[in-house]
C-alpha cells in the first residue's frame, strides 16, 4: 500500500478536532491558517474562535478599523500578520464582491498570502489538487526520504515542494495536506519523533537509516542579541501618555510607553536618551520593576519608572489615555505587562 494511502487512512481516524475544518466558508480556512504560522494550534483556537465572533465575514473585517483588528489579534504576536489580513480584507471587500478570489494568481497577490498560504487555501477551502509545505510538512519529507539538502535553502525548498506535489492523491489534497500537518505535530515531532506509533513507518528513509533525529537539515541560527530599554509611565490626572508605534516594522501600529534604547544604565542614561529619540523630556522616578520578552530575532530588557513630564513636543504619534481605558489600546506583550502594573 503506497504510504499515502496509509497516511489518509490514519488521517480519517486520528485527525485533530479543530473549528475551522470542514468549515463552509473559505474566509475561515484564511484566518485559521495565517493565524496558525509560527503560533501552536493550542493558542490559536481561542483567538480563531473570537475573531470570527468579531469579524464573522470578510466586509465586517474590512470594515473594522485597525486599533479593533489588533486589539482582537493581541497577545498572538507577529502582528503583520493581522494588518495584513485587514488590508487583504479591504481589498477583497472592493475588488471581489467579499469573496476570495479562486484564480491561485490573484490569490497569491493579497497582502500575507504566500505560496504556502496560497496551497492551504486552494486544497483545504477550495478542494483543488495543490500541494503546500508548512513547517511540520517540510519535517515530514526531510524524513520520508532522508533528504540531505538544508530544507532552509532554494535548493532544499524546491526538492521538497517537489516531494508535496509528486504525491499528491488527487482529489484528496486538502486530507492529504492537514493529514501531513497533523502528523508533523503529532507524531513526526522536531526532537524524540514518535516513530513506532508513526503510520509511515516502514516507508521512512531516514528512520530506516537512523537518521530522523538529523532531519531536516537546518542552517545554524544566529545567536540572539539581547537589547536594554528604559520606559517612561508618565501619569497626570488619570490620564497616562503613550505612542503609538510606526505604521510598518514590529508592533506597527500598536501602542506603547515612551522609550529608549539605553547601553547599559537605565536609571541614569534615561531622561537623555528618551529626550533624543522622542523630544520627551521628563524627571524619572521610582523603578516599576522589569519586564523582558524574547522576539524572534532579539530580546528586550524593558526598565519601566515612573515619570513626571517636563515638556512633551506636539506629535500626532503620541496621546493622552485614560488608565481606566488602557485595554482599549493594542500593545504587545511588554508594555500590557507595564499597564496592568500601573492599573
Amino acid at each position: 500500500m503506497k504510504w499515502t494511502s496509509l497516511l489518509l487512512k490514519w488521517y480519517a481516524k486520528h485527525g485533530r478536532t479543530m473549528p475551522w475544518r470542514d468549515h463552509p466558508d473559505p474566509y475561515a480556512v484564511w484566518v485559521s491558517e495565517i493565524m496558525l504560522q509560527q503560533t501552536r494550534v493550542e493558542a490559536v483556537i481561542p483567538y480563531f474562535e473570537k475573531w470570527m465572533k468579531l469579524f464573522p465575514d470578510i466586509p465586517t473585517l474590512a470594515a473594522a478599523s485597525e486599533r479593533e483588528v489588533l486589539n482582537a489579534w493581541e497577545g498572538l504576536g507577529y502582528y503583520g500578520r493581522a494588518r495584513n489580513l485587514h488590508k487583504a480584507a479591504k481589498i477583497v471587500a472592493s475588488n471581489f464582491n467579499g469573496q476570495l478570489p479562486r484564480d491561485l494568481t490573484e490569490l497569491r497577490t493579497l497582502p500575507g498570502i504566500g505560496r504556502y498560504t496560497v496551497g492551504a487555501i486552494a486544497s483545504i477551502a477550495f478542494r483543488m489538487d495543490e500541494p503546500t509545505l508548512d513547517g511540520n510538512l517540510r519535517r515530514v519529507f526531510s524524513r520520508l526520504y532522508d533528504v540531505t539538502e538544508f530544507a532552509d535553502s532554494p535548493i532544499g525548498e524546491k526538492i521538497l515542494w517537489d516531494l508535496a506535489a509528486q504525491n499528491l492523491p488527487k482529489g484528496k489534497a486538502g486530507d492529504y495536506n492537514q493529514a501531513l500537518m497533523d502528523l508533523g505535530a503529532t507524531i513526526c515531532l522536531p526532537k524524540n519523533p514518535r516513530c513506532l506509533l508513526c503510520p509511515l513507518m516502514t516507508a521512512c528513509k531516514a528512520r530506516e537509516n537512523g537518521s530522523q533525529e538529523l532531519r531536516p537539515v537546518l542552517k545554524a541560527k544566529k545567536q540572539v542579541p539581547q537589547y536594554i530599554q528604559a520606559a517612561a509611565v508618565i501619569v497626570e490626572r488619570g490620564r497616562v501618555l503613550l505612542s503609538q508605534r510606526p505604521a510598518d516594522g514590529l508592533l506597527g501600529g500598536m501602542w506603547e510607553f515612551p522609550n529608549a534604547r539605553v547601553a547599559q544604565n537605565p536609571a541614569i542614561e534615561m531622561v537623555k536618551a528618551l529626550r533624543s529619540a522622542s523630544g520627551i523630556q521628563i524627571k524619572r522616578g521610582e523603578a516599576l520593576g522589569i519586564v523582558s520578552h524574547a522576539y524572534s530575532h532579539f530580546k528586550v530588557v524593558v526598565h519601566p519608572f515612573w515619570s513626571e513630564a517636563v515638556s512633551i513636543p506636539k506629535n500626532k504619534k503620541l496621546k493622552w489615555v485614560k488608565v481606566s481605558e488602557l485595554n482599549e489600546y493594542p500593545m504587545g506583550k511588554v508594555d500590557r505587562q507595564i499597564a496592568q502594573k500601573i492599573k
